[in-house]
């Protein structure tokens, strides 16, 4: 993944998850310009855990808790950076991480 583009995409993030992201926390659609997809895809990233490893069903219901579709939200997760994978198995590779 462009570190820089993630970084100047979450320079407007509240704008982008506005527009996007409903007070239920659902996507009314998946962003098609790559900065603000870069924001959405940084916000699923954080229903992952870091360090836990995810089988692909898992992966689909909680990305279905987002959007109907999931398969889409995986592969540009996994294409940006986001989530890594191998032999069926997903985990989190990147994202911003909440500091408490």
């Amino acid at each position: 993944m462009d570190r820089p583009a993630l970084t100047d995409a979450l320079k407007q993030r509240d704008v982008v998850l506005r527009a996007f992201v409903g007070a239920d926390g659902r996507l009314s659609s998946i962003p098609t310009r790559i900065a603000k997809r870069l924001v959405v895809l940084d916000l699923l990233a954080q229903d992952f855990a870091l360090g836990e490893i995810y089988p692909e069903a898992s992966v689909n219901e909680i990305l279905q808790r987002r959007h109907p579709d999931h398969a889409a939200l995986r592969r540009y997760l996994v294409e940006e950076g986001f989530l890594d994978r191998r032999d069926g198995t997903y985990w989190r590779a990147g994202g911003t991480v909440a500091l408490d």
